[in-house]
C-alpha cells in the first residue's frame, strides 16, 4: 500500500517549501550530484508504508552515519560520463581506421567537439569505475551484516559483467592510447551502456546515503524504528521543530487506549510548532531518514494528513469556515476506507462562532475516537470542549502547553503538561503593547 498525503499537509510542514527558503527538504539536501537531488526529491514525495523497507533503509543511513564517510567520486566526472552516454548517434562511433582522428589525438591537436565529449567521458568512466572498485573493497567487511551489502553485490556484479578487469589494471586514464580509447568507446558506450547507467544509479543512491548521514551527524538527529502498524502506536521521547532554532523537545506517547491528544494552551504558547514537530517527524520517519528527536518508535501508517494553516478559498466564494467543513469531510472520507491514518488539526472551526465551533469540536472529536486504529492530534481554545470530551470519552490524552506570568508579562515554558488549561491572555497582550491608548491618542482624532 502506497503512503498517502496531500498538498496542504506538504505545506503546513514545510516539507519542500519554495526554492530557495527554508524547508525540509532544503535541511537535508546535502547531496554532492544532481542525481543525488532528484533522488533525494523522489523521496520527500513517496514516503513508505512498509515496516520492513522502512527499517533497511533507515539502517543504511544508520551505517553510513557510523562509517562517516566522505562521497568518493569527483562530481565532474559524473557528469562528463553523463554526457558522454548521452551520444547514443552510432556514426558518432570512434574508429581506428580514422587516421585524421589518430592524428589529432597523437599530436595534441585541438580535436572537434564530440571527439572532447568522447574522450573525456571514457576516462571519466575509467576512474568512477575504478573508484568504486576501490571503496567496495574498503568497506565491504563493514557493511556485511547491514541491508546496504545488497547493493554492494549487484555493484560487483555490474562492474564483473563489464569486461572491467583491465580498466582497473590502467593506472593513468587520461594517457590511454588512442586504440584504447576506440576500443573502450564501442565497449562503454554501446554494449554495456545500460550497465554503465546502472552503476550511475546506484552512485546517486550513494550520494543520498553519505550526504544524509552527514545531516544527521552534524544535527545530532536519531534514527526512529518501524513497528507493525497494526500495534498502532507512536512513542516520541523528546521531539523539536528541526527549523526552529533553539526549538525546545517534547515527549508523547500514542497508543490506542489514548489514541487522541487534546491539545489546549494560550495564543502563542507553542501549539502550531508542537504540532508541526510531531507531523515532520512522522514524515520523515516514513521516508527511513533521521529525525529531530532522542528517541522514536512508530507504527507505519498509511498516510499523514495536517490542516494547520488552511487557506481561504476565495476562488470558490467559500468562506474560511466552509473551507473547514471540506477538510473535514475529506478526512472523513479517507478514514472510511479502512486507513490507518496520523491526522492533526489545529483548532478545529475557528472560522465560526464560539458556539458552533464548541459543538462541532466535540461531535467531531467524538467521532474521532471512535477510529483507534488511527491518531489524531486535535488542538483548541475552546477548553469547554474539553471538559465535555473528558466525560464521554475515555482514550483522549489532555495536554496543554502552560503560559507563566512574570508579572503582566505571558512567559512561555514550550513544554507539554497534562490536562487543560484555561490560560487566555489575549487581553493582557493587547494592554502590553498599548493598543487602546494608541486608539484614544490625540494624534488618532480627527480635528
Amino acid at each position: 500500500m502506497n503512503f498517502n498525503t496531500d498538498k496542504q499537509t506538504l505545506d503546513d510542514l514545510n516539507i519542500l517549501g519554495k526554492p530557495g527558503t527554508d524547508s525540509v527538504y532544503a535541511l537535508y539536501n546535502n547531496t554532492y550530484t544532481r542525481g543525488g537531488a532528484d533522488i533525494l526529491e523522489q523521496m520527500f514525495l513517496y514516503p513508505l508504508a512498509d515496516v520492513s523497507v522502512i527499517n533497511n533503509r533507515c539502517q543504511t543511513f544508520q551505517y553510513f552515519s557510523s562509517l562517516k564517510s566522505k562521497f568518493p567520486f569527483r562530481t565532474e566526472n559524473l557528469d562528463s560520463a553523463e554526457n558522454y552516454l548521452s551520444m547514443t548517434d552510432k556514426r558518432t562511433m570512434l574508429s581506428d581506421t580514422d587516421n585524421s582522428l589518430a592524428r589529432k589525438f597523437s599530436q595534441l591537436i585541438a580535436a572537434d567537439g564530440d571527439y572532447k565529449v568522447i574522450f573525456n567521458g571514457i576516462i571519466a568512466i575509467v576512474e568512477i569505475m575504478q573508484t568504486m572498485q576501490g571503496f567496495i573493497e574498503k568497506i565491504k567487511p563493514s557493511a556485511a551484516l547491514t541491508p546496504y551489502l545488497t547493493m554492494l553485490e549487484e555493484i560487483e556484479v555490474l562492474l564483473s559483467e563489464a569486461d572491467s578487469k583491465f580498466i582497473f589494471a590502467e593506472k593513468q586514464p587520461a594517457k590511454l592510447p588512442y586504440a584504447k580509447i576506440v576500443e573502450l568507446d564501442k565497449l562503454l558506450r554501446f554494449e554495456y551502456r545500460v550497465k554503465i547507467k546502472q552503476l550511475l544509479a546506484f552512485i546517486y543512491q550513494l550520494d543520498v546515503f553519505i550526504s544524509v548521514a552527514e545531516v544527521a551527524l552534524k544535527r545530532n538527529y536519531i534514527f526512529a524504528t518501524a513497528l507493525n502498524k497494526d500495534l498502532h502506536t507512536v512513542k516520541l521521547t523528546e521531539v523539536y521543530h528541526p527549523l526552529v532554532k533553539n526549538a525546545k523537545a517534547n515527549s508523547l506517547n500514542i497508543t490506542p487506549e489514548s489514541n487522541i491528544v487534546f491539545l489546549t494552551g494560550a495564543n502563542m504558547a507553542g501549539k502550531s510548532t508542537f504540532m508541526k514537530s510531531l507531523g515532520i517527524a512522522l514524515y520523515l520517519a516514513h521516508m527511513g531518514f533521521p529525525v529531530a528527536a532522542e528517541e522514536m518508535e512508530f507504527s507505519v501508517r498509511d498516510g499523514i494528513y495536517t490542516t494547520i494553516n488552511l487557506p481561504d478559498d476565495l476562488s470558490s466564494g467559500n468562506s474560511h469556515f466552509y473551507a473547514e467543513v471540506l477538510r473535514v469531510k475529506k478526512i472523513a472520507r479517507e478514514l472510511g476506507v479502512a486507513k490507518n491514518l496520523f491526522i492533526i488539526f489545529d483548532e478545529l472551526f475557528r472560522g465560526t462562532n464560539v458556539k458552533d465551533a464548541y459543538e462541532g469540536t466535540i461531535a467531531i472529536t467524538r467521532a474521532f475516537a471512535e477510529k483507534r486504529n488511527c491518531m489524531f492530534v486535535v488542538s483548541t481554545h475552546i477548553i469547554e470542549a474539553g471538559d465535555v470530551l473528558k466525560e464521554q470519552c475515555g482514550n483522549i490524552n489532555f495536554v496543554y502547553l502552560p503560559t507563566k506570568m512574570d508579572g503582566n508579562k505571558p512567559v512561555y515554558t514550550y513544554r507539554l503538561e497534562q490536562g487543560i488549561t484555561a490560560d487566555r491572555h489575549g487581553m493582557i497582550i493587547i494592554n502590553n503593547e498599548r493598543i487602546l491608548e494608541i486608539i484614544r491618542s490625540k494624534k488618532n482624532k480627527t480635528a
